[in-house]
């Protein structure tokens, strides 16, 4: 039985490349220095891969930053003002993602999206009318014959054509009819160039295969792949689709002359049903995406044996199918041997990337057996002991909890426009208030005293009263640059999601479980074990203390409960509704703690509110609003009116759920909007919004500071679509990542640009 992997965590075992990267953007190394880490990490992962029986092996599933800017580049959709700049290859590839603002000019990066709903983020491709597709495929090739060089006949992975095209932005009077033909016959070009390489094999990407598909789609899609696959090209295509089923499409893949098709099963609500009803072609190989890419939990066998059997059924044979992962694995960490401090009992039931390849070497062994050599055999006796017992996950007073909320503990009264005038008497804050989203630079100083802390080298007094100096100076310079709804600035978080989750029951953590986000970002998402509830406040003292410090309005910053589901590894054993409602609950007693301690505005941050978004759009509510909604109105529905909630949200697709986040019932909002462009206006104003609302002014996900007059024009901009008495003043997202200086900077710009919006304001009165 032949196994498959669809990618791997590309970051290195220890985050290689992360710290390489960011050595290098600060000129700490060479160009060179960085290729030979990258080379270093790719040969570790295929020789890892090798290592453990995998038959296809992925090359190309290494990036720098991220796959879909690769594919750009690979096929020159790069903006003029990029290729202006005058860079290197490799610099002008960073200027894209992360923008450019030194001697050569002064550039935003590109546009920054979820990649369908997981936590990582792509790159936008901007089409240009003038841009020219070309190919430049070098480094394909390279990567293939690096492959080779380690005796490993890899297949290329490439995102394909559909794919691209649908996640591309067109900013000029052309579409994707006007440029699809010349596209496409430059992949047609690259499959020959792989083909004259060596290669065998090639898998294309196609993932928009699993959204929602009209007829233009599914006419797009053929007209590609039926050039595609008739240029006798020589290489064998499989078409690899994941993070869900292709119902819209199913009936067309089984009949083009793909070598394989990849469908998950883990995902695929309908995969299964769709091979039964319409069959699966005998000579196409099925690559079943059996093993999760997305979670961490060991495989259970047993169940996956069982849907192999019926695919093998409805095939009538198991010769032609491949036992895959369900994704990449580049939604998990690279592996469990990292983790020294979690108990046995903890560890052994999680699997990350290299767990998943013995996994699928496992299941590849066991499903060849008879059920009777099944049973019998130690890797499967072994794991059906491990998925029959697990410690502390049950807590009867979190059930009974749960079970207990009422109807009414969804709605906060009064409604939203009697409060809205009972906060603005209260608070008397000005037209167009400036704020930030919440923490300010994590520096080294700041990590070293927590890390100090947690190994026991000082003691807790010595890292409150460290944290304590940090807010003061931090409330102290936001009073001297103006700001007007101050935060304490979050020293002591290591990550949104994680510090809430080290208060709360029901949790465990990792050592060295990182998995990219975007770019050298990296998140370490906490594990939910078990039920969830608070063991203690969390945030009130050190939201109590900035408000000591200062006369103006401090915010407390709270994560909500379905970003801390999101951003956690959940549970498999209870449904996400339930989990959810358990962390709401827990975070509702730290919203009344705050406000019972004098705090007067509380922000729930909800990031991640769109990621787990099923990508059909029939099943948005029936699968997730219905519950995750209420869920956010449930932690603040106790709070007075005079208290003003606010949330953010960032770096998602919002402008076709507006009434649903509207129907959260916060009283601001802020969200992402620089990098898209502040496309979101648009969305708002045909939605009636009413929340309050402040759209990001300034990307903080790219090291430039913005200037006053690009401020002032987003203000405007926003002006000419928004309400002036609704609109709030402030960076795109917090400010950890960011320097000292370029904060402060930026910071500076933002105020004058609100004065001066103010000012105009006033000239418009006399």
């Amino acid at each position: 039985m032949k196994t498959a992997v669809i990618g791997f965590p590309r970051i290195g075992k220890d985050r290689e490349l992360k710290f390489a990267s960011e050595k290098y953007f600060k000129g700490e190394i060479s160009e060179e220095e960085l290729k030979n880490v990258a080379s270093e990490i790719r040969k570790e992962n295929l020789l890892e891969q090798s290592k453990q029986g995998i038959t296809y092996i992925p090359v190309n599933d290494f990036s720098f930053y991220d796959n879909v800017l690769d594919t750009a580049v690979l096929f020159n959709v790069i903006p003029k003002r990029y290729k202006e700049l005058g860079l290197s290859e490799l610099d002008t590839y960073f200027a894209m993602a992360r923008g450019y603002q030194k001697d050569k000019g002064n550039v935003k990066a590109l546009a920054m999206k979820k990649w369908f709903n997981t936590n990582y983020h792509y790159i936008v491709p901007e089409f240009e009318d003038d841009t020219k597709i070309k190919l430049n495929d070098e480094t394909v090739i390279e990567r293939y014959k690096e492959a080779v060089s380690l005796d490993i006949d890899a297949k290329v992975n490439l995102i394909g054509p559909f794919t691209f095209l649908k996640l591309t932005k067109f900013v000029g009077s052309k579409t994707i009819d006007d440029v699809k033909e010349k596209l496409v016959l430059e992949y047609v070009k690259l499959l020959n160039d792989i083909k004259a390489a060596g290669g065998k094999t090639v898998s294309i990407d196609e993932p928009y295969l699993v959204r929602d598909l009209d007829s233009k789609d599914k006419e797009l899609f053929n007209y590609l792949y039926d050039i595609i696959l008739n240029s006798n090209s020589g290489v064998k295509v499989i078409l690899q689709t994941y993070f869900g089923d292709v119902r819209d499409i199913y009936e067309d893949l089984i009949k083009l002359p793909f070598a394989g098709i990849g469908i998950d099963f883990v995902e695929g609500k309908e995969s299964l049903n769709l091979i039964k009803k319409y069959g699966f072609p005998t000579d196409k190989i099925l690559f079943a995406g059996l093993v999760n890419g997305k979670n961490i939990w060991r495989n259970n066998y047993r169940k996956t044996i069982d849907t192999f059997e019926v695919i093998k059924k409805v095939l009538k044979s198991d010769e032609n199918i491949v036992i895959s992962t369900s994704c990449s694995l580049l939604h998990v960490p690279y592996t469990t041997e990292s983790e020294t401090k979690l108990q046995k009992d903890y560890i052994e039931h999680f699997a990350f990337a290299k767990e998943k390849l013995v996994e699928l070497k496992e299941i590849a062994a066991l499903v060849k057996l008879d059920d009777f050599a099944q049973k019998g055999s130690k890797c499967y006796k072994d794991n059906q002991a491990l998925h029959a017992s697990r410690i502390n996950s049950f807590d009867k007073k979190v059930k009974d909890r749960v079970s207990k909320i009422k109807k009414s503990d969804y709605e906060r009264l009064p409604k939203f426009e009697e409060r809205e005038k009972i906060q603005k008497e209260k608070l008397d804050l000005p037209l167009f208030p400036t704020t930030t989203i919440g923490s300010f630079p994590q520096t080294a100083a700041v990590r070293k005293n927590r890390r100090d802390y947690k190994n026991g080298v000082i003691s807790k007094e010595q890292y409150i009263k460290f944290n304590k100096e940090k807010i003061a100076k931090c409330i102290a310079l936001q009073e001297e640059i103006g700001l007007d709804v101050l935060v304490h600035g979050e020293y002591e978080r290591n990550d949104m999601v994680e510090y809430f989750g080290e208060h709360l029951s029901g949790y465990v953590f990792t050592e060295k479980a990182w998995v990219q986000s975007y770019g050298t970002r990296c998140v370490k998402p906490p594990i939910i074990w078990g039920d969830v509830s608070r063991k203690e406040s969390i945030t009130v003292e050190w939201s109590k203390f900035a408000k000591q410090c200062t006369t103006k309005k401090v915010k407390g910053m709270l994560t909500g409960p379905v970003t801390i589901l999101n951003w956690s590894f959940p549970r498999e054993d209870i449904t996400i509704k339930e989990s959810v409602l358990q962390i709401a609950l827990a975070i509702r007693d730290e919203v009344l703690d705050l406000e019972a301690n004098g705090i007067e505005i509380i922000q729930i941050d909800e990031a991640a509110l769109r990621e787990k978004l099923p990508l059909r759009k029939s099943d948005w509510y029936s699968e997730y609003l219905d519950f995750a909604i209420p869920a956010f109105r449930l932690v603040h529905s106790g709070v007075k009116p005079e208290t003003q909630i606010h949330t953010h949200m960032c770096y998602s697709e919002f402008t076709d759920i507006i009434p649903a986040i509207d129907a959260m019932d916060a009283d601001v909002i802020t969200f992402e909007a620089s990098r898209s462009d502040l496309q979101i206006l648009d969305s708002l104003k045909e939605n009636n919004f009413k929340t309050e609302v402040g759209p990001g002014v300034y990307d903080i996900h790219s090291p430039r500071v913005p200037s006053v007059e690009e401020i002032v024009n987003a203000l405007n901009l926003m002006r000419e679509k928004l309400d002036d008495n609704k609109l709030w003043v402030n960076p795109d997202c917090g400010l950890k990542t960011r320097g000292d200086k370029e904060t402060k900077e930026s910071l500076i710009n933002l105020v004058l640009a609100a004065k001066e919006v103010r000012a105009q304001d006033e000239q418009k009165a006399v």
